[in-house]
Parts: structure tokens; sequence; C-alpha cells
């Protein structure tokens, strides 16, 4: 089975002072901390053996979900001194990732995206011959990030292009992309990605449903405002 690594090293400089005393996955939104929410969404999908990177306050994210045996799951804790940025907290990662496709997602965001769906696509990726060894899922433009990140023509994602879209911080690497890269040392994803789309390695899909970039104590706010609502 596909393993998945969950992003939660970061201090989240934006949602001060809420990050301040716990770290960003743990805050509390619709009843159970962010990352709650992530987790139990890729055990539904039949993802149980994650990867979670820690860094600001890791101690209190290790201590709350612990081996991830109270929720269905089998976390191994990725531990940074401090945080790495994405591709550098992947990299440092690797020891504790089986080869392969590996799932990749963001501890602060909320999403109803099933990520059942990715499977298919990670098989394709295990191919000794797959052609493609990324897989992005993107999402309309939020009112904050108008221009997007990459175009999607069909399902291949390109840097420039009439139908922007922004990176819904859920995607699908083979993990070899990873393996020969530093670790311990920060290394931003963004670069990377650069090169790969221009290696035509790079497939995408376009999601429409609900997704929250939860960023700021106000994002935080509404969300459980929203999930509120939805349990009355």
């Amino acid at each position: 089975m596909t393993t998945a690594m969950i992003l939660a090293a970061g201090r989240g400089e934006r949602m001060r002072p809420l990050s301040d005393a716990c770290p960003k996955p743990l805050l509390m939104v619709g009843g159970k901390p962010l990352i709650v929410w992530q987790i139990e969404a890729l055990a539904r999908a039949g993802f149980r053996e994650l990867v979670i990177n820690a860094a600001h306050r890791a101690s209190q994210l290790t201590q709350t979900l612990g081996d991830g045996s109270a929720l269905g799951v089998r976390i191994a804790w990725s531990l940074e001194s401090e945080a790495l940025e994405t591709a550098g907290g992947i990299a440092t990662a690797m020891p504790l990732i089986p080869e392969g496709p590996l799932i990749v997602v963001s501890g602060d965001i909320w999403t109803d995206y099933d990520y059942a769906s990715l499977q298919p696509r990670a098989e394709r990726i295990a191919c000794d011959n797959a052609a493609r060894r990324v897989h992005l899922v993107m999402v309309p433009n939020p009112p904050y990030h108008p221009a997007g990140d990459f175009a999607l023509d069909g399902e291949h994602v390109r840097r420039d292009g009439p139908n922007r879209l922004t990176f819904g911080n859920i995607g699908i690497y083979d993990s070899a992309l990873f393996r020969e890269l530093p670790r311990g040392a920060k290394l931003k994803l963004l670069p990377l990605y650069h090169e790969w789309i221009a290696q035509r390695q790079v497939s995408g899909e376009r999601f429409d449903g609900a997704w929250v970039n939860v960023g700021t104590p106000a994002d935080l706010a509404s969300l459980d405002s929203r999930l509120a609502a939805r349990r009355t």
C-alpha cells in the first residue's frame, strides 16, 4: 500500500499568535485538530502507513498523535531541528519511506477530496516506464492567490498557459525524485516543480470540491463556523 506523508513542520507565521503556543496542525476546527481531519481522510481511503514531519513544537504533535493507533493508522515521525521547507522535509524523511509512489499532503488544509482516487495514479507512477512521475491536485484560484501556480492543459501541468490553477497541496511523487537530495538541508519544492514540468513529468487534475488552506486565525474561525453549520 502506498505511503502518505503529512507536512506538519512549519511554524505558521500567519496563524500567530495562535501558533505560538500550539503547532498549527493541532489547532482545533470542527471539534478536532486540523491534522486529524487529514489522518482520518487518508485512513478512510486505505492509506494507513503515514509519515509526519515536525519541527515547531514537535513534542506536542508526537504526544498528541503518538504512533497513530488511536486513529487506525501507523505513524512514523521525521523530526527536524528546524523546519526544512517542503522538499527538504520530504528528502529528510526518505529513510522512513519505501521505494515507489508517495502521497504528500499538507497538515493545514481541510478538504473533502477523496484520497482513494489517488490510488490508480499511484499505480501508474509505480510502473517502471511511467512517463509521469508527479501528479498534482489543482484547485480554483482563491481570492488571495488570483494568478494561480501552474496551467492545466488537459492532464498536463505547464508553467504557463490560459487555464491557471492553484496547487492544492495534495500530490503524488515517485519517491526516487527525493532520494538523491541532501538530508537535513532547507530545500524549496518550487524549483523542482519547474524542472519536472520542463521534463514533462507532471500530470494534474482539477478539483472543484471543498478545499480550504487554513492560513490565518480568520480562516480557522470561518472553517470552524462552516463545519458547525454542517453538524446542525
